[in-house]
Parts: C-alpha cells; sequence; structure tokens
C-alpha cells in the first residue's frame, strides 16, 4: 500500500467501496447477528450489482427510496444508488405504512425498493461520476419535534471528515461493534468511518445489550458506538460483571451522555489489553455533538485514556474533564451562543446554539419555510439547542428550546431536572415534559424508570428533587413507567409521555 492511496479521499459515495476494497480486500467487513459476513471485495462486487441494477430504473439524480429492515443491506443499497448517480432515501423500518406512504408521495421517487432482488444486476458497469456537492441522500429526522421532514446532504457533507479515518486502516485490522439504526445518520456515519478505516463490524439490526456483551467477550472488538439508552441498558444487563477489558474507545452520540455513565464504561475497559485476561489503564470515552442537519458530529467532548482507572484521576483534571461543555469543534466548525438576531450573548447567558459547517444541509427537501427556519442567510445553522459560554470558550449544552418549561415567569430547563432524577440511586432514566396549568401557563412533570429490584415510591422522588432543585423546578407530578417510549433512534418520544399526567386544576 503506497502512501499516497493510504491519505487519498473519497469524494462521493459511490466511490468508497472501490476505495476500500482496494486497500483492504479480503478483510472481512461486517458479520451481522446472524452470522452472515461480508468482505470488503465482496462487498463491492454487491454494490456494483446493486449500482447497475438500479441504473436500469432510474436517471442520475432522481430519487430511489430505501424501504429495508435495518441491516447492511440497506446500507450497501445506498452505497449502490450513490454510485448509480440517484439519490437515496433510505427509511426506517420502524415506521408505520402510513409514515412511509406519505414520505413516498413526498419524495416522489423513481423507485421504492423492498428487496435487494429488485436491483441486483451484472458486473462491469462503471460509476457514475457525480459533483461532490450534489445531493448524496435525503434523511429523515426521527420526529420528535413533529412530522419528519428530509434533510438533504450532499456527498461531501457525508464524506468530508470521514476521510482521515483512512489513516487508520495503517495499524491492521481491527473492529468494532455497534447496532444503530442506518437509516439514521449516526448509524450510516458510523459504518461509513468503520469502511474508510477498515474495521470488521459486528453488527446488531435490532439492540440487544446481552448479545452485544458477549460479542465484546467472545469477540474483543476495540470499539464499541451507542446513544446513552443503550449503555444504561448495557449497564442493567449486567456489564459491570463482564470482561469489556478489549474495547479502547466508547462512543457516544445523538443525547446527553452522563457524565458518571461515561466514567463506569471507561473502567470497564481499558487503555490496552493483553489477551482476555491482562490489560491496564482506562478506555477512552468519545461523546459527539451533532444532528441530522449539521451531517453528524460537529464538537467532540472527550474522556481521554488513561493509564489508571478513573477513580484515581486528579480532583482537578477530573473537575477540568468533566466541565468541558460539548467540547470541542472539529473538522471546521465554528459555534456560537446567540441571541435570536444571530448576535452572540454574553458569556454565562443562555441562548441558541448556532453552527457554521460546510457539512450542514442543503436544506429540508421541499420545505423551504422550514429551510428559512433553520439556515440563516450568513450560512450558519439555528440548532435548536440552548447552550451558554462557559470559560476558555467552552460551551454548555443546557437542553432543546421546545423542552424550556415556562413556569411562573421562570425558565425550568427540563435536562437539568432529569439529570438531578437520575442522580438518585434508584433511578435509570427520567424524561421531564411541560404541562399545561391556568395558573402558572406550565409546570414540570417526570416519568421515571427505577433500576431493577428497586422499591422505591413516588414520595421519596418528591423528597430527592425538594432537596436537590429550587421549588418551581419540582414535578408537580411524577409517574414510574416500565419503559420510556423511544424513536429507533432512542430519543424518548415525550408527545406520548404527556398522556400519563392528569391535567393541572
Amino acid at each position: 500500500m503506497s502512501a499516497g492511496s493510504t491519505i487519498s479521499s473519497v469524494e462521493t459515495l459511490g466511490h468508497l467501496m472501490s476505495h476500500v476494497s482496494s486497500r483492504y480486500a479480503e478483510r472481512v467487513m461486517v458479520e451481522e447477528a446472524d452470522g452472515r459476513q461480508f468482505s470488503f471485495s465482496q462487498a463491492e462486487e454487491l454494490v456494483e450489482r446493486l449500482s447497475n441494477g438500479v441504473a436500469k430504473e432510474v436517471l442520475p439524480g432522481q430519487r430511489v427510496v430505501i424501504n429495508l429492515a435495518n441491516g447492511y443491506d440497506l446500507f450497501f443499497a445506498c452505497l449502490g444508488v450513490a454510485r448509480a448517480g440517484a439519490v437515496a432515501v433510505p427509511l426506517s423500518d420502524q415506521l408505520t405504512k402510513v409514515e412511509v406512504e406519505r414520505i413516498i408521495e413526498e419524495c416522489d421517487p423513481a423507485l421504492v425498493v423492498s428487496s435487494l432482488d429488485q436491483i441486483y444486476g451484472d458486473l462491469g458497469e462503471p460509476e457514475i461520476h457525480i459533483d461532490k456537492h450534489s445531493t448524496a441522500a435525503i434523511f429523515y429526522t426521527s420526529g420528535t419535534t413533529g412530522r419528519p421532514k428530509g434533510v438533504e446532504l450532499s456527498h461531501k457533507a457525508l464524506l468530508d471528515r470521514l476521510n482521515l479515518m483512512g489513516v487508520i486502516g495503517l495499524v491492521g485490522p481491527q473492529s468494532a461493534a455497534f447496532g444503530l439504526p442506518l437509516s439514521h445518520l449516526m448509524g450510516f456515519i458510523f459504518a461509513l468511518s468503520m469502511a474508510m478505516a477498515g474495521y470488521r463490524v459486528y453488527f446488531f439490526p435490532k439492540f440487544d445489550p446481552k448479545a452485544v456483551l458477549d460479542i465484546i467477550e467472545q469477540k474483543r472488538p476495540q470499539i464499541f458506538a451507542g446513544v446513552p439508552a443503550m449503555y444504561r441498558l448495557l449497564l442493567e444487563a449486567g456489564a459491570e460483571s463482564r470482561r469489556l477489558n478489549s474495547i479502547n474507545v466508547w462512543y457516544s452520540s445523538a443525547d446527553a451522555m452522563p457524565t458518571d455513565l461515561a466514567r463506569k464504561f471507561q473502567d470497564f475497559g481499558s487503555a490496552l489489553s493483553f489477551g482476555y485476561a491482562s490489560s491496564f489503564g482506562s478506555a477512552a470515552f468519545i461523546e459527539g455533538y451533532g444532528m441530522v442537519e449539521l451531517g453528524g458530529a460537529v464538537a467532540t467532548r472527550m474522556f481521554p485514556s488513561m493509564p489508571f482507572k478513573s477513580a484515581a484521576i486528579p480532583a482537578g483534571f477530573r473537575e477540568l474533564l468533566d466541565n468541558a461543555g460539548i467540547g470541542i469543534p472539529f473538522g471546521g466548525a465554528e459555534l456560537k451562543v446567540s441571541d435570536a438576531n444571530g448576535s452572540e450573548v454574553a458569556p454565562g447567558t443562555v441562548g441558541e446554539l448556532w453552527v457554521k459547517n460546510e457539512g450542514s444541509l442543503k436544506g429540508y427537501f421541499k420545505d423551504k419555510s422550514a429551510t428559512d427556519a433553520i439556515l440563516a442567510n450568513d450560512g450558519w445553522v439555528r440548532t435548536g439547542d440552548l447552550a451558554r459560554r462557559g470559560p476558555f470558550g467552552t460551551v454548555y449544552f443546557v437542553g432543546r428550546a421546545k423542552d424550556v418549561i415556562k413556569s411562573g415567569g421562570y425558565s425550568v430547563y427540563a435536562r437539568e431536572v432529569e439529570a438531578v432524577l437520575e442522580d438518585h440511586p434508584d433511578v435509570a432514566e427520567a424524561s421531564v415534559l411541560g404541562l399545561e396549568d391556568p395558573k402558572l401557563g406550565e409546570v414540570p412533570v417526570a416519568a421515571v424508570r427505577l433500576m431493577p429490584k428497586s422499591k422505591i415510591g413516588v414520595a421519596e422522588i418528591v423528597s430527592w428533587c425538594q432537596d436537590n432543585l429550587a421549588h418551581y423546578k419540582v414535578p408537580r407530578q411524577i409517574k414510574i413507567v416500565a419503559i420510556l417510549p423511544r424513536t429507533d433512534t432512542a430519543k424518548v418520544k415525550r408527545d406520548q409521555l404527556r398522556e400519563l399526567f392528569e391535567p393541572e386544576k
């Protein structure tokens, strides 16, 4: 392998598999939970066949809906569509029939793929070369803030920040495990990055915490990626008693990661392992901040790997790491905390986080009003996230603007109340929302899921809140639930929780 080929860039999704196959060839690219495997060269051949099948039905630039179950077939279909010069529209297999029909009507696709057999073609046709600034795919948002919207992302947006992953391939064969939906951007980007690095991936179409722990123990991957809810489920499934020391890097995104949970998993992993029984130090834990509209993560908060466990970190250094905010911008992203007019607010003042980034959305598909609402004229994206500036230019995430509860003239941040609830040793996770109130406008209420075998009651949780929160932040109603309803990206569906609570009188 020449140095030039090592760092050469991939400019379009359609070129990805020929590029990585030339480097990694017979390495295993993916092993799914049912044991099915693809080497890089086998995956390249499949993508070429799918591309040629698509090209017989679709013109460059037309849209192709990929309506397949979660798995690498969906990923390869997207790459095949891109190789044919068309635009992939991957759909979640968790959508209802009505939701699928609405998206298909909105997209007006030239083709809807419900089986790879539909687009399985011959070998031999070259890929269609298209501009890297053209739309590569349309990813639909998870719909937690209203009806899902189609986010148009270019080839450049999806690939530019990943090209350095090719350098990682120099260290030799490594492996990773994850079980994210590939129809959503976090899972898709992680699959792309692992392909660029030449990693073998152990993939779970449906996240199963016990199966994931088994694979980590048996197959010894070096990286795991998931959302915070998955880490909670791994902990509840017995992660503490498993041998997870092969993991050198834990990665999380899509929601705020509790610091104490990140520290636990740091210590489950290691800085370096020598086989099953011997290892030392703690793993790195990386938390990404981003959203679909930004083309993925634009900032990272890192808990670095240490030659000792996290409990031994000096107090001053621990405080510095724990107060790093959402992390360090990368890939040329710029962050500012703004008022409604785009002017930066004073340090310590809560404002909306705006991001300028070359990987941001081109727009929402067929939704000019929503596009105008999120994109400022000068290229800044209004994220809808509330944040504040701290010392040394750090940025702290406060919560979603839509999750601010206006109660009697006070602003109650749902994420702050959730963090206090989750600090209770018997509370596994919590979701806080605002309920209409005739006197105060809104009041906070909470749904909580308890740790296994916990017998704690509502009165004890209320008392905990009263000891740790100002009176106006204490939830007026608390419901203990067995599960919190979630999207397939593990975000809580707050609207479904609302029906649990009685209107305030």
